[in-house]
């Protein structure tokens, strides 16, 4: 078979072209740094590349979720501790009761600071956070804790509090009434990785509501209502309670208290350590996806440059041996 100008120029022109656009290739990856740039690259590649990218990203959101938990757990912390500090007061108030040598006017200045006692419980039990109550469940965008005023003795009382406000009775049957208690009752949870999921929230009545050791039901409102009415009582038996049952109720009160921070505290460490593996793991992912799509600088340049001189090398070559021809000058 003969071998003409025109098959030696379109062999010689198709050969350049694949040089050329290798040489494009390699120049496209080292000006971007990434070994792939549309799937038809590496199909395979691209598909792992999308799917550490999607890690990554969900990495990153379950890092955000860790970070507000821990602040939130850290607000709850610091409003536990107020709220065992009230109470540590109020019993030294109810120790102080108990002294024989107290005439009326001391117990009546006990009973006052016990009212006021009982509003700062209250405005612990009201501690916001990032717009939310921290102590109302799932009904966080309203007070789960309100206060009254007796008109007959002047104590004040807490009570359990609705959407608008309302007294939230726990021997109340209705229904909504009963629904809004088990709305601020409600433990939230976070995810904190794929498919882990943590409570982290402590609710008013885990404070308020609660059994003792041997599995006896405590109101703390009904408890701090009764004691305040009794600090001041000229009823003997009732004054008498103060020292005697109120002060163990109280007991158990301050030791629930202690029990649950004590959750608080190990919720707050599993938190920090999972905020410590989920930096560990996108490290690994940010490192997986490098290795998958960035290039190796040095290796590319080596390539940029021998794919040059093949491409130069291939031009030479063809105009050394291409020669124009008589015909090419007669067109």
């Amino acid at each position: 078979m003969r071998v003409t100008n025109q098959m030696m120029s379109k062999s010689f022109l198709k050969d350049l072209n694949r040089n050329q656009s290798y040489m494009k290739r390699i120049n496209d990856q080292l000006t971007s740094g990434k070994e792939i740039r549309r799937p038809s690259d590496n199909p395979f590649k691209v598909a792992r590349s999308m799917q550490l990218n999607s890690d990554i990203k969900a990495n990153t959101q379950y890092n955000e979720n860790i970070k507000d938990t821990i602040n939130w757990l850290d607000t709850t912390d610091t409003a536990l501790e107020q709220l065992g500090n009230s109470l540590g007061r109020f019993r030294e108030l109810m120790v102080s009761a108990g002294n024989a040598a107290y005439g009326s006017d001391e117990k009546r200045a006990i009973k006052d600071e016990m009212n006021e006692k009982v509003n700062e419980i209250a405005q612990i039990l009201n501690t916001n956070f990032d717009g939310k109550y921290i102590f109302g469940g799932s009904k966080g965008s309203t007070k789960p804790i309100g206060t009254d005023k007796s008109i007959i003795t002047g104590n004040n009382s807490l009570h359990l509090s609705g959407n608008n406000g309302e007294v939230l009775n726990v021997d109340n049957l209705d229904e909504d009434v009963q629904n809004q208690i088990n709305m601020i009752d409600k433990k939230l949870a976070v995810e904190v990785s794929q498919g882990v999921t943590m409570d982290y929230n402590v609710s008013a009545t885990d404070l308020l509501l609660f059994k003792d050791k041997n599995g006896v039901s405590i109101n703390v409102m009904d408890l701090l209502k009764d004691i305040t009415n009794n600090v001041a009582s000229a009823n003997p038996i009732d004054s008498a309670k103060i020292t005697n049952e109120n002060l163990k109720t109280i007991d158990e009160t301050v030791s629930n208290l202690l029990r649950i921070r004590a959750e608080v505290g190990a919720k707050q460490n599993r938190m920090e350590s999972a905020g410590s593996q989920n930096e560990d793991q996108n490290f690994n992912l940010t490192d997986i996806l490098s290795q998958t799509e960035d290039i190796d600088l040095a290796k590319k340049n080596i390539e940029a440059a021998v794919a040059q001189n093949v491409y130069m090398a291939s031009l030479q070559v063809s105009a050394k041996i291409i020669q124009p021809s008589l015909l090419d000058f007669l067109r």
